[in-house]
């Protein structure tokens, strides 16, 4: 199956795109897009349907209206993902929806499922998860070996744009009681340098490390002994929550509704619910690696049942019975190619673990005699990482 997915940012395109992929799908990156290119890329790649996530650069008021059309005019199947929701159903995921107009919606969550339902846009709960290949064990990096870390962006604007929200609890409980005490945490992340005053006390420059890449995470979370999960909701899980059990690292969370519906405490992490208690599980566990080593062990378990292979399988099969698409195509099985659409789409490709000539030839549009011309082939003989050319014009 071949699946469009609009997207220009780097999380976005390493973890559910990657989970389509992993189902067998061939899945091409739009990039930034205009009018042009994406009509470009719906005649050249022909996909079976188009999704985009979130709130990102490619969901400007013009940009919705270039897919809309686009989708519309070639009858391409859109769906959306709600990721924003709830705190932006009504002014940013309703607005979207309504000028996009997909054919299925996915939201985080439940609670808003049937708000999609009453606009007549068939709705479904899909809730976040990790990628595998991005968000995995590795082995301890020096640079990230502390006691305690945190990876998230501080937001400080957002505290005070809503003095109510959740986010404000999981800071007192987690970070607050640490920071009065005096005992370090290791930030990764934006703005953590402008909390300040939100906090009452200056937190030590050498403890602030700024911007970590997405795909550069999983070292803090196999590398640091305790890492800090803030929530956003009550009944809700944040994104970071899958990727630092999927990384077997060792997590000290709020105690949620969210967090006990899907993980055990004691056994897959750890949680808190006061500030009196983070001090007392931060103790206890720095004192005791054999059980934190076990939990990690256990939580990395737990944690597989929400791989982004999953996520993209079930809307893969809500769209079938929704019968948006017919079935499932014969070529799904082992992995399918990840292609980002740019300067050099149908120019060159990067070849693939299980790729074949023939292939690359469907997914392109191609022959596999042009191939074999282009490239200097005398057999359909291809190996990983080789470089291809997909035109003659190509110095």
């Amino acid at each position: 199956m071949r699946i469009l997915y609009l997207d220009s940012s780097e999380i976005w395109s390493n973890n559910l795109a990657r989970g389509f992929q992993a189902n067998g799908h061939d899945v091409l990156i739009s990039g930034p897009i205009n009018e042009e290119n994406l009509l470009n890329m719906i005649e050249s790649f022909n996909p079976d349907f188009a999704i985009t996530v979130g709130w990102g650069a490619e969901h400007t008021i013009e940009k919705q209206e270039i897919i809309r059309k686009s989708m519309e005019t070639r009858k391409i199947p859109l769906v959306y993902w709600a990721v924003e929701d709830p705190a932006y159903t009504n002014n940013w995921s309703i607005p979207l929806v309504s000028k996009i107009k997909p054919d299925l919606v996915f939201t985080i969550c439940p609670n808003t499922v049937h708000t999609y339902r009453r606009l007549g846009f068939p709705a479904y709960h899909l809730d976040f998860g990790y990628e595998e290949t991005v968000h995995q064990p590795t082995t301890s990096c020096s640079e990230y070996e502390v006691d305690i870390a945190i990876v998230a962006n501080a937001y400080p604007d957002k505290l005070s744009e809503y003095p109510n929200h959740y986010r404000h609890r999981s800071l007192d409980i987690l970070i607050r009681p640490l920071l009065n005490e005096h005992i370090r945490i290791d930030f990764w992340g934006d703005e953590w340098n402008r909390m300040n005053d939100y906090f009452g006390l200056e937190i030590p420059k050498e403890w602030i490390h700024g911007f970590i890449n997405y795909k550069d995470a999983n070292k803090v979370y196999s590398s640091s002994k305790i890492i800090l999960g803030l929530q956003n909701y009550p009944d809700l899980l944040t994104q970071r929550t899958y990727e630092i059990l999927g990384s077997k690292g060792f997590l000290l969370t709020l105690d949620t509704p969210g967090v006990r519906e899907n993980f055990k405490p004691g056994k897959d992490l750890v949680i808190s619910s006061s500030p009196q208690e983070t001090i007392q599980r931060i103790k206890y566990y720095l004192n005791h690696p054999d059980e934190r080593l076990e939990i990690q062990r256990q939580g990395s378990k737990a944690v597989q049942a929400h791989t982004y292979k999953s996520r993209a399988n079930q809307i893969i099969e809500r769209l079938i019975k929704n019968g948006i698409i017919k079935s499932r195509l014969s070529n799904t099985v082992g992995l399918g190619n990840l292609i980002h659409y740019g300067e050099n789409h149908n120019k060159t490709y990067q070849v693939q673990k299980g790729d074949t000539l023939y292939k690359i030839s469907k997914t392109f549009n191609v022959s596999i005699e042009d191939l074999k011309a282009f490239n200097g082939l005398t057999s359909d003989l291809i190996f990983v990482d080789q470089i291809l050319k997909l035109s003659k014009d190509i110095n």
